[in-house]
């Protein structure tokens, strides 16, 4: 009897105990259990960034940018984009939002409207008007984004205390990120103006800090000569600087180093000219830098948000190509780069005391004309070829002109009230233009809007397809280009489709309340936004079908 009340004394007091301990382990630490809050929360976004230039140009890398990231923080290198269209509208858009055009609506950079019956920009919005520039082409806006970011709930969380700034030398690059409660957006206005620049869905006047930015002529220090960063004849990592798959700049002969961007500027679009170079980034990592002044981001303990994107890099990627030297010295520049903004954000904010995720839009697909020329598949496509054909088909098989509205970014959308005056079904439109599209040569795959409506794919391309299909804003019919086969000119890269070059991404974090490591298992772009938000303890954004990714999370 003795021994048995021990045991039950003895089991109290280790039950007792252990809630003790659990409770007080709760109670001291429950703020850092909870959620994790950084002062400052840094998104960057490097536009066409493919995962290999990470590990192909990762031995020229100095120790405080990108080699910074993965030796201190955490590396997916299984990372993907989990839909198609790939391009910079929707990749922002999913990075931000933690779901798929599917939900938050950007399913391009431009769109047919269905109910307008016109094209239209992602960012455009007519009831705006641009701040710091006269141009009617930068009225915008996120609007069109029909979900809400992690900036959103960051901001909604904190009583709208916590700032929200985007910055990108593109529009939609700045715009979409920040979200639709952000305290500011602003993008780089070129041409003669060489400007950053806002709209009246923020405010009606430049801060003092960017107009004291403008003022200061930064930009226009960048009209020098573009050269290699070092001996271009170290510059192993890709191929011949002079090549036949380089489209260069008006006014050289030739697609090499070096470019005097003073001398070509004026046959180039003016600044647009810096846009193109690897410089565009320098002066985005300026611009970035003294925000964190102009804005106070990271001041105080409640959470701002600071969302980056390097456009640059994409820009150089069109005209030059995944080979080019032009790549290559753009990513070693834009190391340099990262290092300074990471410098000024431990300086200005402490180290420790941000955190920060770095990802791409999307990747790029190397140019098919130089893929033939090492005997990979690739190939050039025609669209107003197809176009043409698909009309004529349609007009003779039904015997009724205009059943087609418009075929746009790989979609055949019908003229329903046509089709209603005609008494012709949608469902058989479908499939008498699916099979007839799926003969022609370079298509590898055709889908119909009954198909992606009704059923459920689960992998391969068709369920890429569904994830970007949003039912108001895509069309009737979607048809897939064989691999490494591009609408584009026979110079450059480009990207859209759902295959590795295009899909596959870095993902990296750094920073408060992220862990030293790295994974091979598959992450998807919507996985981002819960990870953040997650960390930082805040609702996740409205649409999100991201999944949060607990190995990156201390």
């Amino acid at each position: 009897m003795f021994k048995k009340i021990l045991l039950v004394i003895i089991i109290i007091t280790c039950a007792i105990q252990c809630t003790t301990k659990d409770s007080s382990s709760i109670g001291v630490n429950s703020e850092e259990t909870i959620s994790v809050r950084p002062k400052l929360m840094v998104g960057i976004v490097v536009d066409q960034m493919r995962y290999d230039y990470l590990t192909r140009f990762y031995d020229r890398f100095g120790e405080g940018g990108f080699k910074r990231m993965v030796n201190e923080g955490f590396n997916c290198k299984n990372n993907h984009f989990n839909y198609i269209p790939t391009y910079t509208g929707p990749g922002h858009a999913s990075v931000f939002t933690g779901t798929t055009p599917q939900n938050h609506g950007i399913i391009s950079n431009y769109w047919y409207d269905k109910f307008g019956k016109n094209m239209v920009y992602c960012a455009s919005d007519s009831l705006v008007r641009a701040v710091g520039s006269d141009s009617e082409l930068e009225r915008m806006s996120p609007r069109r984004m029909k979900t809400t970011t992690f900036a959103d709930q960051n901001r909604l969380h904190t009583q709208l205390k916590g700032k929200s700034i985007g910055i990108a030398i593109k529009d939609r690059g700045a715009i979409l990120p920040a979200g639709h409660s952000a305290n500011g957006a602003y993008w780089f206005r070129g041409k003669d103006e060489g400007n950053w620049i806002t709209s009246t869905y923020y405010r009606n006047e430049l801060p003092d800090w960017v107009q004291q930015f403008n003022d200061s002529d930064q930009a226009e220090s960048y009209f020098k000569e573009w050269n290699t960063l070092y001996d271009i004849t170290t510059y192993e990592e890709s191929g011949a600087d002079k090549n036949n798959f380089e489209a260069g700049f008006k006014g050289k002969e030739t697609a090499t180093f070096p470019y005097d961007l003073a001398e070509l500027k004026d046959q180039n679009a003016g600044y647009d000219i810096i846009k193109g170079s690897a410089y565009g980034n320098s002066l985005t990592t300026d611009f970035a830098i003294a925000s964190i002044d102009g804005e106070a981001l990271g001041k105080d303990d409640i959470t701002d948000v600071l969302t980056v994107s390097y456009s640059s890099t994409d820009y150089v990627g069109h005209n030059f190509g995944v080979n080019s030297k032009e790549i290559e010295d753009t990513y070693l520049r834009l190391d340099k780069d990262l290092e300074r903004f990471f410098g000024a954000l431990d300086s200005k904010v402490g180290k420790g005391n941000y955190t920060v995720f770095l990802t791409a839009d999307h990747g790029a697909v190397h140019v098919p004309s130089y893929l033939q020329t090492v005997k990979i598949p690739s190939g050039y496509f025609k669209m107003d070829t197809l176009s043409t054909k698909v009309t004529d088909f349609v007009k003779e098989r039904f015997k009724v002109d205009g059943l087609i509205e418009k075929i746009a970014n790989d979609q055949v959308f019908f003229a329903y009230d046509v089709l209603d005056k005609n008494n012709i079904n949608a469902q058989d439109l479908q499939k008498t233009i699916a099979h007839y599209i799926l003969q022609y040569d370079q298509i590898d795959k055709v889908f119909t809007r009954e198909q992606l409506l009704t059923g459920t794919y689960t992998e391969g391309i068709a369920a890429l397809i569904q994830k970007g299909y949003n039912q108001k804003r895509s069309g009737d019919v979607i048809f897939v280009l064989n691999p490494a086969t591009i609408l584009y000119s026979r110079t450059g890269s480009t990207h859209g489709s759902g295959l590795n070059y295009d899909t596959h991404a870095p993902l990296l974090f750094m920073g408060k309340g992220i862990k030293h490591g790295s994974t091979t298992q598959k992450t998807t772009i919507p996985d981002i936004a819960p990870t953040i938000s997650a960390l930082l303890g805040i609702t996740f954004p409205n649409g999100a079908t991201g999944d949060v990714l607990p190995f990156v999370l201390k």
